[in-house]
This record gives structure tokens, sequence and C-alpha cells, in this order.
């Protein structure tokens, strides 16, 4: 593993992410990625299912860099809705456990007024280390 979690003494682990990662390595910086396939189609308006896909994304990205999931240290989601996002909670924890695997990673969730494209009800950015 290319990072640590950190938790000031007496903090309760968090459920489902960490607080903070240290990690040393290479970068890799990417960019939102949404619930649509690699020729930019949609293939559901289903909350849960746009997550799958973005987290799909995600993961094609990662291997074509050399890296894996358990490289990603940060992630940023943007949601254009928070019941929907909450409702579809066991969907979208299954998603993530399917392709991602780990929740040591520090997490940001954010609902938004909208995204760019306009079918898209989440967005996912991602930071991961690997290493030297």
């Amino acid at each position: 593993m290319s990072h640590e979690v950190v938790l000031p003494a007496g903090w309760p682990r968090p459920k489902g992410y960490a607080n903070a990662v240290v990690a040393r390595g290479r970068q890799l910086y990417i960019a939102g990625m949404i619930g649509w396939d690699a020729e930019q189609q949609f293939h559901s308006d289903d909350f849960g299912d746009q997550v799958r896909q973005a987290l799909k994304n995600v993961a094609d990205v990662l291997k074509e860099a050399g890296a894996k999931p358990e490289n990603i240290v940060r992630m940023t989601w943007y949601v254009t809705d928070k019941r929907e996002y909450l409702a579809a909670g066991r969907q979208v924890g299954q998603a993530f456990r399917e392709l991602i695997g780990h929740y040591d990673i520090a997490m940001t969730a954010v609902e938004v007024k909208a995204l760019i494209e306009d079918r898209a009800k989440v967005e996912i950015e991602v930071t991961a280390v690997l290493p030297d």
C-alpha cells in the first residue's frame, strides 16, 4: 500500500472513508468521472447505476496509468441530490466494494445544484499515489 490512514487518538473510525491519509510516490489526478461510458453515452438515469459507471471509469483510468484502486488516497463526490445519494446507499456501497474495495480514502461528498452534463447525477474526482 502506498499510503497510511491518520486517525487522531480518541477519534472514532469514520464509516466508509478516512479523515486523512499520508502518502508518498507518483501522483495521479483523475478529473471528475460521471456515469457515462467510454463513448460518452448514459445507459441509465438511476443514481446507483451512474455511480457504478463513474467508479468503473475511475478504475479504467487507474489501470491505464498502471495504478490500482488501493492507490486512491482522495475522492471528492459531487451529487445533484443528497436524498437520492442517501437512498441509494446500499447500491452505492456494493458498487464501491466491488470496484474500489477499500475505504482508506479521504473522501468528501458535496451536493451541487447541477453538473455540466445535464443527465449526470454524480461526478467523482480522484487523487491516487503510486509507489515510486
